[in-house]
């Protein structure tokens, strides 16, 4: 009785796992670190001092958070 109990347990177990999306869905949902902000390869118009970033997800397409002289601001990569 105890070994019937104890498979049903485990084959209920299973079922729910695979209803979830199991096990390798939860690894994809993971946040990942932000990437690391670098040194700007060329110096920054004035005006863009004004508005500071502190992650690449805060820049427009074709911009990247980057460290200049005042402080990290969004630059066109292009």
């Amino acid at each position: 009785m105890r070994t019937l109990t104890l498979l049903s347990s485990l084959l209920l177990c299973v079922l729910l796992l695979q209803a979830r999306g199991g096990q390798r869905s939860q690894r994809m949902n993971q946040k990942q670190p932000p990437p690391e902000i670098k040194q700007c390869e060329k110096r920054p118009k004035i005006y863009l001092c004004t508005i500071p970033c502190t992650d690449h997800r805060e820049c427009q397409a074709n911009n990247i958070c980057c460290s200049t002289f005042c402080g990290n601001v969004c630059m066109n990569i292009l």
